[in-house]
């Protein structure tokens, strides 16, 4: 259930202005990012990855940097469930955890000094 309200466009509005800052890569290979929910509530964002997104073979580690950055530079934003709608969402677990090699995505002009970052994203 979406809660949103004024001060839920704007949380949206920030949503919105983190994922064109910090990956215009998704654009640039032709995919797409939307904000599917917010729950104000609660904090949870989902998002779904879709055009070039869909079957891409680095999308597990754009979600997980999704997931991860977002938490840290909105506060409002305590989960984030990202998926490209391939393997049955399985990759939008919010919390994490399951799969993906234990590896967390950097990009390039991300440094926040954290060792458990995992390697810089291939764009």
């Amino acid at each position: 259930m979406s809660t949103e309200t004024e001060s839920g466009d704007e949380l949206r509005e920030q949503i919105a202005n983190f994922l064109r800052r910090n990956f215009p890569q998704i654009q640039m290979h032709g995919g797409s990012a939307a904000i599917q929910d917010i729950d104000r509530e609660t904090g949870e964002v989902s998002i779904q990855l879709g055009g070039a997104c869909s079957g891409c073979g680095i999308s597990p580690m754009t979600i997980q940097a999704i997931k991860t950055r977002m938490v840290k530079e909105i506060p409002e934003v305590e989960s984030v469930n990202a998926h490209t709608g391939e393997m049955g969402g399985n990759e939008g677990m919010a919390g994490g955890g399951g799969g993906g090699g234990g590896m967390s995505p950097s990009f390039p002009g991300h440094e926040d000094g954290d060792d458990d970052e995992g390697p810089e994203a291939p764009f």
